[in-house]
């Protein structure tokens, strides 16, 4: 593989830029909400929900500042300009007055990506002449039809804002081409003005209008839609076409097209804020079930060497055919201490899909939707982590031990004479738990079928305009729900615990061990030692232990796959929780399992924190005996190694290490190498670690911005030796 392409004094630049406006990002949008607030408020007398949506997508996509800094080649940000005195006042006064009196919008929305493939090919003209086509057929004097002229007009409203907000940067982009320093940044805002004229309007012609192109409408629906949390698919895939021919054609160079990607991605941390995860999936297979990896991908993995910030978050889909050259590649950007690429099971994966009814076609083209929640590009209606279910509080809800300030469940345990009795009894609390989530999400659903509409992201998805329906209203071709399942392993070694202390050696009671874990193992520190460090863990390849898991994790396959929600789609379940493992073991009183209360859950699907004993082959084993293709909500295993000393020989074994995992139907592996020293380092002088990014649970972060819990949470999973 070609490793002369070096990253540029621009992208330099620009990464610098970037990383110094993490603070600013995560600051409020004001001109965004100001500019919606105008929107809403000038509909107000519009009969029809869709169409003052779409109002207020015009009124956003219009009216804000576009923003273009020193050396950016790719554009489309977020502007932080204050508002005035007058615009704060106005804003403030909407926000009291009406905005605590709109109807609720609730539900999972964006984690998706759009056709981009249709995007680029037709553009908003060609889209424009299909929703005009669609409006010739309908008979206005049927009500459901009428219903389907209004959502087309709003389609209308907002692709011309779109176009307008592209103009909008095409003009300030001539005009700071007027007072440019040197003659080619004049040249380059001068590219930039007519790329912005061209595209999204018209058809991409160039690999720099379908890259502009794809940015701009992810960067617009994120601000009309004022949820930043847009994917961009597989862009090895819908770009190729324009590479290859802008290569042939001698336009571009492979170097200059790298650059390109390496602005794009840069772009991402400049508009989207912290704790979030926006990115990309690489790889795969293709309709025809060939992999995909060609140049483009290559291009792609090196920009994550080029800009090693926590965005993109870069997932790789690893086939049995992925090439050699990119496998290593890939295991050489983590050996190098960069936390992406994630490596997503492609068959696994697949098949997953397919049981939910995807045809191949659909089912090789998937997104990891932020952290590992898979999604169908192009098509997708889908909640991702809704809700988060916290599998070690069920069973402290049946053991009578309630959250931390919560009140005291009922206590269960006088009846549970054998295991098998608590089994059936935290089954029952699981199930209870599975439709409480079910009743929520499904009102969630309602609510954004009777007061959401999302005009311009359904444009671009599949089939809200064939049907004439936006997607919030069930326009979409696959609407399913995925709640997340957290804390698996420490669940299942409390459930280990409890059955060899209470059950098997009856050493200790349920209720005295309802009593330990409500007091926090206060004065029972040598027994919790003994819990913690005596008896087998899950990860490390015991089957007593791991059939647990494989226990659970089949249970809430079948119970989650008994319900439908209100747009008749699936609920499908998963086992990762960003960063929700912190927060639910902050809520989370003391567990059998030895972990004390407020600590963090486990991680994702592998072993809780430091007690992987046996190596990291014994966790992959433990953590595939169980099936992952049926939980598409997503599942991740941290893996954490220590540098290497011999990169090579380490890269070889990384490479065989996630072979083994895929081969045996893992779901996605993720990995860190960096050492404790380094982390402690980092806590302690924080302003020279503030390019420090690390793994979560399922996507990436800085981790001097962590709270402390999660910096602990990190420190402490075990380091493999490389």
């Amino acid at each position: 593989m070609d490793d002369s392409i070096q990253v540029t004094e621009r992208v330099e630049r620009l990464r610098k830029h970037a990383l110094s406006r993490l603070d600013e990002v995560a600051q409020p949008r004001r001109e965004i909400q100001l500019l919606a607030a105008r929107g809403w408020r000038a509909s107000a007398g519009e009969p029809w929900t869709i169409l003052r949506r779409a109002q207020e997508n015009a009124a956003i996509l219009c009216g804000m500042t576009p923003v273009i800094d020193t050396d950016e080649w790719i554009v489309g940000k977020t502007c932080y300009r204050a508002l005035t005195g007058a615009e704060e006042a106005e804003l403030d006064a909407y926000q009291h007055n009406t905005g605590a009196y709109l109807p609720v919008v609730g539900g999972q929305t964006a984690h998706m990506a759009i056709d981009f493939d249709h995007l680029l090919q037709v553009g908003v003209v060609g889209i424009r002449e299909e929703i005009e086509q669609f409006r010739t057929t309908l008979n206005l004097t049927d009500p459901r039809q009428q219903e389907q002229d209004a959502f087309y007009r709003a389609c209308l409203i907002s692709l011309e804002a779109l176009v307008t907000a592209s103009h909008h940067y095409a003009a300030l982009a001539m005009a700071q081409a007027q007072t440019a320093s040197t003659s080619q940044r004049q040249q380059e805002l001068e590219q930039i003005a007519a790329v912005c004229r061209r595209v999204p309007e018209y058809p991409a012609a160039t690999f720099h209008e379908a890259i502009q192109c794809a940015h701009f409408v992810t960067f617009a629906l994120c601000c009309a839609h004022q949820t930043f949390l847009f994917q961009y698919g597989h862009p090895d895939r819908y770009l190729l076409p324009y590479y290859r021919n802008d290569v042939a054609q001698g336009t571009i160079t492979p170097a200059q097209a790298q650059e390109w990607v390496d602005c794009l991605a840069v772009m991402l941390t400049e508009y989207t804020p912290q704790h979030l995860a926006v990115g990309w999936m690489l790889g795969g297979r293709d309709a025809q079930g060939r992999d995909v990896c060609n140049e483009l991908t290559e291009l792609f993995l090196r920009s994550l060497r080029h800009v090693p910030l926590a965005y993109p978050c870069t997932g790789l889909a690893w086939t049995s055919d992925t090439p050699l050259p990119i496998r290593e590649l890939a295991a050489d950007l983590l050996a190098g201490g960069l936390s992406h690429p994630a490596i997503f099971n492609d068959a696994v994966i697949t098949k997953g899909l397919m049981d939910l009814g995807l045809p191949w076609e659909e089912a090789c083209l998937y997104q990891q939707s932020t952290c590992v929640e898979i999604t169908p590009c192009a098509a997708s209606n889908v909640y991702v982590a809704s809700p988060y279910i916290n599998l070690p509080q069920l069973l402290q809800d049946v053991l009578g031990v309630p959250g931390l300030g919560a009140e005291a469940p009922a206590n269960r345990w006088e009846h549970l004479d054998t295991f098998e009795d608590l089994l059936a009894a935290y089954r029952q609390r699981l199930t209870q738990a599975i439709e409480a989530g079910v009743m929520e999400q499904n009102a969630l659903q309602m609510t954004r079928r009777y007061n959401g509409g999302k005009p311009l992201l359904s444009c671009f998805v599949n089939d809200c305009l064939a049907r004439g329906r936006d997607i919030d209203h069930g326009g979409a071709r696959y609407n399913w729900i995925e709640p997340s399942f957290v804390g698996l392993a420490n669940l299942v070694d409390a459930l280990h615990a409890v059955r060899q202390l209470a059950y098997q050696k009856k050493s200790i009671g349920l209720a005295q061990f309802s009593e330990m874990l409500k007091a926090n193992y206060a004065e029972c520190e040598p027994l919790r030692c003994q819990i913690e460090y005596r008896l087998e863990k899950y990860g490390n390849d015991i089957d007593a232990v791991d059939d647990l898991a494989q226990m659970v994790t089949h249970w809430v396959a079948e119970i989650i796959g008994r319900y439908r929600n209100y747009l008749d789609g699936r609920f499908v379940s998963g086992f990762f929780c960003w960063v929700m493992h912190e927060r639910l073991g902050r809520e989370t009183a003391a567990t059998a399992d030895g972990r004390k209360a407020g600590f963090p859950l486990g991680d994702g699907s592998g072993p809780a924190q430091g007690r992987e004993r046996q190596g990291p082959t014994a966790a992959i084993l433990s953590t595939t005996k169980w099936d992952h293709s049926a939980h598409i909500g997503g599942i991740a295993l941290n893996l954490k190694f220590i540098p290497p000393q011999q990169r090579d020989v380490f890269r070889a074994r990384l490479v065989d290490l996630i072979d083994t995992y895929i081969d045996r139907g893992g779901f996605e592996v993720q990995v860190n190498v960096v050492d404790r020293q380094k982390l402690e380092a980092a806590r302690a002088h924080p302003q020279e670690y503030q390019d420090l990014v690390v793994r979560i649970g399922g996507y990436s972060d800085y981790f001097v911005r962590l709270s402390p819990e999660m910096q602990d949470e990190v420190i402490l999973r075990t380091e493999h030796a490389a």
